[in-house]
């Protein structure tokens, strides 16, 4: 069984890359979202982690924008 792509759920924070994996997108694209704060990242030491909860937050922020719970009437 390859090992390298199966995500264990008790890691707290996730490479760059782990994370644009996760959401099906570009390492680039990921930095980009980073980068204007849309994506949640922290500093450790000289490496930028993301948060494992970021990511459904991220999600949740995406599909709230797209999907207005009140229609005008």
């Amino acid at each position: 069984m390859d090992t390298a792509h199966v995500e264990d759920p008790t890691v707290l924070l996730l490479t760059v890359e782990e994370a644009a994996r996760r959401l099906r997108i570009g390492r680039t694209n990921c930095y980009a979202l980073i980068r204007t704060g849309q994506l949640e990242s922290v500093p450790v030491g000289r490496l930028r982690r993301v948060p494992a909860d970021a990511l459904p937050e991220f999600v949740a922020r995406l599909r709230a924008a797209n999907h207005p719970t009140s229609l005008a009437a």
